[in-house]
């Protein structure tokens, strides 16, 4: 409370202030509006809140101290011109003396100084004068709603600017009859109240961009953690990359160094048995699984249509004299007394599930009974005295064979039999399981490194300042405009949508941000883009247009409390802009409303969008 008390004591100072300091300045010549470094003096403080009292003007804010050039009550010095001085009766009396206009702070008479009127040849004759206006304008104190300054062409005109100069002081002089009257009160309020929403709206804006920076630091830690799982995931599937292809090898080497059959070899009696097993195996099988399904049905329609006698039973009326009916209903009581047999045992129907199980689920491989390749009886007849001997030298004597088959085949001294020197569909079930497996285990390391880039290059694009626009990234806004919506994605694409129903037309796909210069106007309620550096999205590359070039689209963002889309133009053939408002470009510059992405001193002046 203190403070408050102490804020508003130094207002009203301020409001003192300024009004004793208007008799001593000159008809259209603004307070003092500047504080000096490290002036800590209460003056210097009531000065600024004096003539501050435009925070959204850049009239006010950019403006050259001046008052304190009419301070001297005997003669006045061209402020740019100092050497020219002149009596203060020359001050404001419709003439310009002052090479840079100075001495007419309140009426018109300098104003074709200004940029944009061209000099007269008597301003030119003065050789080595500044002849550029050295004044921001004629100064409205518009007292209830924000002073400013309004050119000095605007100064009895005949005309009442109350958007510039609400309290009419700028037609002091009444040209033509023209009296305005003091409407600052009226407007102030209106103001203030636009502004107050503006801020309102503002503050909730810049919550929402908390937000989704929060989110947006989320999800670049989630990315982030993944490419260190990834290069843990990378580096375990390289290692069983080798693994597989050294397996590979040497599955190879041990089927390569098998003892083979020649082609006329039949195959033998176990094998013949092997074969006819696993077929009435199969036969079985697939009988009890019709059967199990057919007993599943069965049991199903006699439920169903126990529950409609049933319901039959309790719901018939036993007044309504029908022999047929009562035959019925006692048929039924005699059924259901009767023993129906032993209930569903889920057990029972565990069992059936492990024996329709495929073999080899239940631990029967017939492969290791079946001869491949018929190599069973010359295997036999060749390594039977293997069956013998230790188990350590079966092991080597077993190895050493296969090396030495090896060897042979490859001098060319043996002939080679084997599955593995015919094409790849004629390999054995052992190489080609291994195959398999290292082709898979390749696919997945493929994944993983393509999963590698893809992680990094998301990490390196451009999302924004503090990375914001990932936690937008894909969402759309929409808008209607004629016979078409629009569609804008962000870092994904633009959409042109007939309403009517029809095909989509892509105006465009995500491919850079990029940062554009705006000087664009801002309605009452703070939507549009303001003026300096602004945030946008450029998109190109979309559907070709008949007899032109594909179509592109730049999207200019702005700062608003919810994502919309303002507006959307052709500014050529196919070539696209679409301005959108969006939370996420607010506060950007360190001042509220900036509409997104404002720097410097352009970004400073665009903080009226909100």
């Amino acid at each position: 409370m203190r403070s408050v008390g102490a804020l508003l004591c130094l207002e009203y100072a301020a409001t003192v202030y300024a009004a004793s300091g208007e008799a001593s300045r000159p008809r259209g010549v603004g307070p003092e509006c500047t504080l000096k470094p490290n002036a800590n003096n209460v003056e210097a403080h009531i000065r600024v809140l004096a003539c501050s009292r435009a925070p959204f003007s850049p009239l006010l804010t950019n403006s050259p101290p001046v008052a304190k050039f009419y301070k001297d009550a005997s003669t006045f010095s061209c402020i740019s011109n100092p050497s020219i001085i002149l009596p203060l009766s020359r001050l404001n009396d419709d003439y310009c003396d002052c090479p840079d206009g100075s001495d007419e702070p309140g009426t018109s008479a300098c104003s074709h100084l200004s940029s944009l009127s061209p000099h007269t040849s008597a301003d030119h004759s003065r050789t080595g004068s500044n002849i550029s206006l050295a004044l921001p304008g004629f100064y409205c104190k518009n007292k209830g709603h924000i002073p400013t300054y309004v050119p000095f062409t605007n100064v009895n005109d005949g005309i009442c600017d109350y958007t510039l100069c609400c309290d009419g002081s700028e037609e002091w002089d009444h040209v033509g009859g023209v009296k305005c009257e003091d409407r600052c009160q009226q407007i102030g309020k209106e103001f203030r109240k636009l502004d107050e929403a503006r801020q309102k709206s503002l503050g909730s804006a810049g919550r929402k961009r908390k937000e989704l920076v929060l989110e947006a630091g989320r999800l670049r830690r989630e990315v982030e953690d993944r490419l260190q799982s990834l290069g843990a995931e990378i580096e375990g599937s390289e290692m069983k990359v080798k693994q597989l292809e050294a397996e590979l090898v040497e599955v190879e080497r041990r089927e390569k160094g098998k003892v083979g059959r020649g082609p006329v070899q039949k195959v033998g009696k176990m094998g013949v048995l092997v074969g006819l097993a696993k077929q009435r195996s199969e036969e079985l099988r697939e009988t009890l699984a019709r059967v199990r399904e057919e007993r599943d049905a069965s049991r199903g329609r006699v439920q169903e249509l126990e529950g409609v006698l049933m319901t039959f039973k309790e719901e018939y009326n036993p007044n309504f004299n029908d022999e047929g009916v009562k035959r019925a209903v006692r048929a039924w009581e005699e059924y259901a007394a009767r023993d129906k047999g032993p209930e569903p045992d889920a057990a029972h129907d565990r069992d059936l599930d492990a024996i329709t199980q495929s073999d080899k689920d239940n631990g029967l491989d017939w492969a290791e009974y079946e001869s491949e390749d018929g190599e069973e009886s010359e295997a036999v007849v060749l390594h039977s005295f293997e069956t013998f001997l230790p188990l350590s030298l079966r092991t080597w004597l077993d190895t050493n064979l296969r090396t030495l088959r090896t060897t042979l085949i490859d001098s060319g001294i043996l002939a080679d039999t084997s599955s593995t020197s015919s094409s790849s569909t004629s390999e054995s079930k052992a190489v080609q399981a291994a195959h398999s497996r290292l082709d898979a285990a390749r696919q997945d390391l493929a994944n993983h490194h393509k999963s590698l880039a893809s992680h990094q290059e998301d990490l390196a694009s451009n999302m924004g300042p503090e990375d914001i626009f990932r936690a937008l990234k894909g969402q759309c806004i929409a808008t209607d405009s004629g016979e078409y919506t629009y569609e804008f994605c962000f870092l994904d694409k633009t959409t042109q949508k007939p309403k009517k129903g029809g095909g989509h037309t892509n105006m465009g796909n995500f491919v850079r941000m990029e940062t554009v210069l705006v000087d664009e106007d801002v309605d009452e309620k703070g939507r549009g883009l303001g003026k300096g550096d602004r945030i946008a999205m450029r998109f190109e590359g979309g559907q070709h247009c008949w007899n032109g070039p594909s179509r592109s689209t730049l999207v200019v963002l702005g700062c608003a409390e919810v994502g919309e889309v303002w507006r959307i133009m052709e500014e050529e053939k196919c070539v696209y802009r679409m301005e959108v408002g969006t939370p996420a470009v607010c506060d950007l510059a360190g001042v509220g409303g900036g509409g997104g992405g404002g720097r410097g001193k352009e970004g400073r002046e665009g903080r009226d969008e909100l």
